[in-house]
């Protein structure tokens, strides 16, 4: 069996974090580049009503996808203990189990989805002018969400070996496809939203099979074979145990967004729809090098962790805040210099551009906090203590998002200005908890009892 991926808990730390997050970095930027594309192509050549379609089916969408790579998280730290502590057998099992379950997920999620998708657009108060729009994207890509949960998995094995290189060429030629099929399907065909929502979808499936095809050559220890896809009742308890707070994590986020939408909806309509769209589509490349400074710490930490390394992936964490702070304070400067500019990226509307530019200067205030809150989490995932940023999720995102939001925009009538200020003001108070956390010391202590 060929081993695919690196050991991280040998080497220089700065060296080695470095050249793990630069391709996991890569490999977000040009993932983002999906709903961008979208988002870009959309707005020009279909309109407001286009955009404010692709934002509410997609945040709908995202909601799943968030589940999925929490519970992929789960295996990535697994993986990566295993690896650190050599435990072959045991990785062989975890693989085989997230794969499995993982495909069951996929398939029942679509079903369900295809159902409830109408009373849920409704409940967010979709504006009936982008109606049309929003179904049509969110049909066509619920049909595809056994390629979403495919790649991510697969991804999430292969960065837990520490190999976060060929996620990104697969997903790279994924997304060259996406903008090529984008530009066809929308700007020559005048498909719109669903269009947009095929070439997404087209683009997804051609990653996983890429994904499948590198592990087949490289005589990776799951050969997708039928009697491969198996269940290990041990593994499978520690991938929920590990996972499933992550994974509940990025669902209540992601719900809080739609609810969100809708306050976003009740103070502004189509146009802050838009608007807020766009700026959510900025704000996935202003905090994409924390994410995947994050993702790789808790790679890191995971594995060095496991090889009874503490020094080293408090070390990483360290490096990480640094290298992320001075990244985000840049983009916190560029957008408060330049909100204007960056909101006529994505159309020409002059109600869309003004709404955005209010929300992304008291949004803005987020990048601020964001490297300190994200990279620490990162760290405790590394070591297990998903329960704990389970409860820093929620209480970011629905004990204070969520109220202050509304109590911003709708309740004192700040409206999309309010409602961007409640994001940084919800960060800002849950990393008060993790702050307690760490000064509590319960960090130390290695929350995944590895087996075999």
């Amino acid at each position: 069996m060929a081993v695919i991926g690196n050991n991280l808990s040998e080497g220089k730390v700065l060296t080695k974090l470095v050249r793990f997050a630069l391709p996991f970095l890569a490999t977000n930027l040009v993932q983002s580049c999906y709903n961008v594309a979208d988002m870009l192509i959309v707005g020009n050549f279909s309109g407001t009503f286009g955009m404010s379609g692709v934002n509410i089916g997609g945040q709908v969408t995202m909601i799943l996808t968030f589940l999925i790579i929490g519970l992929s998280m789960g295996a990535t730290v697994l993986i990566g203990q295993y690896v650190g502590a050599g435990n072959r057998e045991a990785l062989k099992k975890v693989t085989a189990t997230l794969i499995t379950i993982l495909l069951i997920m996929a398939l029942g999620l679509t079903l369900v989805m295809l159902i409830l998708k109408t009373p849920i657009l409704r409940l967010i108060k979709t504006p009936a002018e982008s109606y049309e729009e929003s179904d049509r994207y969110l049909t066509i890509t619920v049909t595809g969400l056994v390629f979403i949960f495919g790649y991510n998995a697969f991804s999430a094995i292969l960065r837990g070996m520490g190999d976060s290189k060929h996620p990104f060429y697969f997903v790279l030629i994924a997304c060259i496809t996406n903008v090529i099929l984008d530009l066809l399907f929308v700007a020559v065909f005048h498909w719109s939203a669903f269009g947009a929502a095929l070439a997404t979808v087209i683009s997804q499936a051609l990653s996983m099979f890429l994904c499948i095809g590198y592990m087949l050559r490289n005589d990776f220890q799951f050969d997708f074979k039928r009697s491969s896809f198996r269940i290990d009742k041990d593994q499978l308890a520690l991938i929920f145990k590990i996972g499933l707070p992550t994974c509940i994590q990025n669902g209540v986020t992601s719900i809080s967004f739609l609810f969100i939408t809708g306050i976003v909806n009740m103070v502004g309509g189509v146009s802050a729809s838009a608007a807020v769209g766009a700026v959510s589509k900025f704000n996935s490349f202003g905090i994409m090098p924390t994410q995947a400074m994050s993702a790789s710490i808790s790679t890191m930490s995971a594995q060095n962790i496991g090889a009874n390394r503490m020094d080293r992936a408090i070390q990483a964490c360290r490096i990480g805040i640094a290298i992320s702070a001075g990244v985000t304070v840049i983009i916190f400067a560029l957008v408060r210099l330049f909100p204007e500019r960056i909101m006529m990226i994505f159309g020409s509307d002059p109600e869309m551009i003004e709404m955005g530019v209010s929300f992304l200067r008291a949004f803005s205030v987020e990048f601020l906090i964001i490297p300190f809150f994200f990279c620490i989490n990162g760290f405790l995932i590394g070591g297990g203590h998903t329960l704990f940023t389970l409860i820093t999720g929620i209480v970011s995102s629905v004990v204070l998002r969520v109220p202050v939001c509304y109590i911003f925009g709708v309740v004192l009538g700040w409206g999309i200005f309010g409602v961007g200020l409640g994001y940084p003001a919800a960060v800002g108070g849950s990393f008060l908890l993790v702050i307690g956390f760490m000064l509590s010391g319960r960090w130390k202590h290695n929350a995944v009892k590895q087996g075999g």
